[in-house]
């Protein structure tokens, strides 16, 4: 295999949201070059590198399979709880299990539909910008909930939550859009975290701290029986 063709096979696409800010690195790393602003400029040549970086869209190969829940992020289960859910998502009031997924700043931060469903309600909710790994984040930071009605009437919650960097949550869809398993719904800039509210009684077959692909890594089976996976870190 040629270099040509390693690099082309490594690099992810970028995604469009990404162009206009590496168009202004760019553009502020030329200008700070042609001022013999030479540190600065070498400065921003690696800021607009880290940029490309950021806004990469890689292709997934989602499994396809009724009842699973495909993790909607790229990062770190963060933490599982049993919790009531939030009011924004109109869902029962009793508890259900919520899986955290948190974004670095160096994760994919394209976000993917849990599994195939329609979205019944989309809410946004002004709020801060704590750190998006605390658990108040939930309640208190600005987010985007999308409320994911399935086939047999079910309802699951996700909601993308900006954090102590991102500023702002991108949606590329509609309320009562049909969405398809691994397909794209959003976007969050600059690091954050994704909740994903399970129907009730259904457990999760990942562990805190464990690594999760956007699209691919399956959060839980709404079909199994299978209890609460054991996880040992190593």
């Amino acid at each position: 295999m040629s270099l040509l063709s390693t690099i082309t096979s490594t690099l992810a696409p970028i995604h469009r949201e990404g162009y206009r800010f590496i168009a202004i690195g760019a553009a502020v790393t030329l200008l700070l070059f042609w001022l013999n602003l030479t540190p600065l400029a070498w400065l921003g040549v690696l800021l607009t590198a880290w940029c490309a970086y950021f806004f990469r869209d890689p292709e997934r190969v989602t499994p396809l399979a009724e009842g699973l829940v495909i993790s909607p992020a790229d990062g770190r289960v963060s933490a599982i709880e049993e919790v009531m859910p939030p009011p924004e998502l109109d869902l029962p009031r009793e508890t259900v299990t919520r899986i955290s997924v948190f974004m670095n700043v160096f994760d994919v931060h394209v976000n993917r539909a849990p599994v195939d469903a329609r979205i019944a309600r989309i809410a946004y909710v002004p709020g801060a910008f704590v750190n998006a790994e605390l658990d108040k984040a939930s309640e208190d930071n600005e987010r985007q909930a999308l409320t994911l009605e399935l086939k047999d009437g079910r309802k699951l919650g996700v909601v993308q939550i900006a954090g102590l960097v991102a500023r702002r949550i991108v949606k590329f869809v509609s309320d009562g859009e049909q969405l398809a398993a691994g397909q794209r719904f959003g976007l969050i800039r600059f690091g954050s975290r994704v909740d994903v509210y399970l129907p009730p009684g259904r457990t999760c077959l990942v562990a805190v701290g464990q690594t999760a692909i956007g699209g691919e890594t399956i959060l839980a089976d709404l079909k199994s029986a299978e209890p609460e996976r054991e996880a040992r870190a190593d």
